[in-house]
């Protein structure tokens, strides 16, 4: 008995599913790494030239304008991010979504006590294959609680 043709909107086989989706896992991963070890270059290729970033009501447009917009936001300041639990969506051999439940931990300079905070919500990502690699093609943050450091936050910090 043969097996029908895949469609359009999933990969061939489990085994290509369960490739994507770690693809699309060890992606996630680098961009947590490279924005908190502040890897600009790096950072930009795992972005498509058309993406889309909402960050605490700071969208971006394309690639080259989020990644300057992260490196301007975030060198001065001392980061850590965890993304957990990821629901990943394959829409088609080269589409997918994902919700990854994320905690961040943004300091700011001071001289006294730490400003900042830690953060706790969800990444809502659109990715798709671009240059034969998975990219992140849109991300929005949606923050469900911010805890100040003991220093407090600083001006222009996500309430």
């Amino acid at each position: 008995m043969s097996q029908p043709a895949p469609t359009a909107l999933t990969p061939a086989s489990a085994a290509e599913r369960l490739a994507a989706i770690e693809d699309i896992k060890q992606l996630k991963a680098r961009y947590f790494r490279l924005m908190d070890t502040k890897d600009w270059t790096a950072l930009r290729e795992v972005f498509t030239d058309d993406a889309h970033m909402d960050i605490d009501g700071f969208p971006r447009d394309g690639g080259d304008a989020i990644t300057a917009f992260l490196s301007k936001v975030l060198t001065p300041l001392r980061t850590v991010h965890h993304g957990h639990m990821p629901e990943i969506t394959l829409i088609s051999r080269d589409q997918a979504s994902g919700v990854w439940a994320m905690f961040d931990y943004v300091e700011f300079p001071s001289d006294g006590l730490p400003r900042g905070f830690h953060g706790y919500g969800h990444y809502h990502d659109q990715y798709r294959v671009e240059r034969g690699a998975w990219r992140i093609a849109s991300t929005r943050v949606a923050r469900l609680r911010i805890d100040p450091l003991s220093g407090g936050l600083p001006d222009g910090a996500p309430a």
